[in-house]
């Protein structure tokens, strides 16, 4: 995988990326997310249509206020929280493929998601709040399987890329097998009602979960942003880095620590939900190449347009009701997975 050096680039990037460029990058995926949130709030089974959304927005007085609730009250904080979901994990995606220097790498295969699941649980069932008490069990759930991961992996010469997915496999079923544990053997009605949520599901977000999740997403983004540069230089290899003047090893544990506090955010406000940070940074680096000043400004609006268009998917394919975004994701991501895998195998 060639990987834009600085302002050089490499034989697999052959124009220069200036500002105008990432601007235009941005501009790009910032409209085809826009696209998606239009998508996702036209889309249900109660009537309210795109023609009905172009009414409320261009004459919100003569609107039907049932209409206005549908689009106002349970669209828009649906489409919201899939929108920063979708970035958060794409953005995650991403760092775990350049700090693990792993294709395959992604939050769901590694067990980072599954533990910041665990947590969550965890949390709920000491009848902790959602913030902080949650979140944070979260992110402690979410740090612990990631060390856990890396630890199992990591030998004389690094990280092994074998190792690194069984153990990320190993992290992820254990992780599963506690929370049927915890809902199985608890009377907590609330941890019924969450298997469903554990599938990745969006119908039970509010604005008020949007918020919390946006606050933790648009620092996290800015600072990976700024990280752009040494995550490049991550890639072509800890010696290249170190001479280049990156400290591999805190710049690692850094964008790391990031990621994983998104993550759990991502996970405790919408569920468990799998490849996303997979099919999100490698088709956009087919579409806009290896250099992660590109790639930060396009996996946060694309993996929001991404995941939108999941979850409307998934209210418009069942002919009754509606089905967890994350059996879409995982209907895409999966094959994707198989075919990187068998590429990365030759």
């Amino acid at each position: 995988m060639a990987i834009g050096n600085g302002g050089r680039t490499t034989a697999g990037e052959t124009r220069p990326v200036t500002p105008a460029r990432i601007a235009g990058t941005a501009a790009v995926c910032a409209a085809a997310s826009l696209g998606a949130a239009v998508f996702g709030m036209a889309v249900g089974s109660s009537g309210a249509d795109l023609s009905g959304l172009w009414r409320s927005l261009a004459w919100h007085d003569a609107v039907d206020p049932t209409l206005q609730a549908i689009f106002w009250q349970l669209r828009w904080p649906r489409v919201l929280t899939a929108m920063e979901t979708g970035a958060a994990l794409g953005l995650s995606g991403l760092v775990f493929q350049a700090v693990l220097r792993n294709p395959l790498a992604e939050p769901y295969i590694l067990g980072t998601s599954g533990g910041a699941a665990v947590g969550a649980v965890g949390g709920i069932l000491l009848g902790l709040s959602y913030f902080p008490g949650v979140g944070t069990a979260a992110f402690v759930g979410s740090a612990l399987s990631l060390a856990v991961v890396v630890l199992l992996s990591s030998g004389r010469a690094g990280l092994r890329r074998d190792a690194l997915l069984l153990s990320g496999v190993m992290v992820n079923a254990f992780c599963g097998a506690l929370i049927l544990f915890f809902v199985s053997t608890t009377q907590d009605a609330r941890l019924h009602t969450m298997l469903f949520w554990l599938m990745g599901d969006l119908s039970r977000a509010d604005m008020p979960a949007g918020l919390r999740l946006g606050m933790v997403l648009a620092p996290g983004a800015a600072v990976l942003f700024v990280m752009a540069r040494p995550m490049n230089l991550l890639l072509m290899g800890r010696d290249t880095a170190e001479a280049l003047g990156v400290p591999v090893r805190w710049t690692r544990l850094f964008l790391l620590g990031v990621t994983t506090v998104m993550v759990s955010a991502a996970v405790s406000t919408a569920g468990l939900l799998g490849f996303v940070g997979l099919a999100v940074p490698h088709g956009l680096r087919l579409l806009f190449g290896p250099d992660h000043r590109l790639l930060v400004p396009a996996c946060f609006f694309g993996g929001g347009a991404y995941l939108i268009a999941c979850d409307a998917l998934a209210r418009w394919v069942p002919r009754h009701g509606e089905m967890p975004a994350g059996v879409i994701t995982a209907l895409i991501g999966a094959p994707l997975f198989i075919v990187l895998l068998r590429r990365s195998t030759r």
